[in-house]
């Protein structure tokens, strides 16, 4: 491998905020890290926070957020209906969005009930760990 692509790796693991990525090729191995601070959810997510979070809050909506950093899709495929739209009622473990993240397609489903009123992000859009992806209205019962 040379060093062109090593950077360019090492560019992507910046990118998605990997500590780690490795490599396996017939004649290659390489194992590239990142020594970061390690920031917890709460944290992120709070640094993250603005008004229209307070106001999502005080609308009563309770949002979704990203279990990690990836690009985030609502579908399964680029000509596939999106697993959710604006306005959509949705049930505990209903698939809400993929994250891919190192070419692996993570599903997040919803681990609550309730309506979907916002989608806070762009299909093909790159999210991190915690970022808001879902405002849901929930169903009262």
């Amino acid at each position: 491998m040379d060093e062109s692509s090593i950077r360019k790796y090492a560019k992507l693991m910046k990118e998605l905020e990997l500590t780690g990525l490795e490599i396996k090729g017939d004649d290659l191995e390489i194992r590239l890290e990142r020594n970061v601070e390690q920031r917890s959810a709460s944290t992120f997510v709070s640094e993250q926070g603005d008004e229209r979070t307070q106001q999502r809050q005080d609308a009563g909506l309770q949002t979704i957020t990203s279990p990690m950093v990836g690009v985030f899709y609502q579908a399964s495929r680029e000509d596939a209906p999106p697993f959710v739209s604006i306005g959509d009622e949705i049930a505990v473990g209903d698939t809400l969005c993929i994250i891919e993240a190192m070419k692996l397609m993570n599903e997040v489903k919803a681990e609550i009930s309730g309506v979907v009123e916002q989608i806070l992000v762009k299909n093909g859009e790159i999210v991190g760990f915690g970022a808001p992806l879902f405002a849901i209205r929930r169903n009262h019962g």
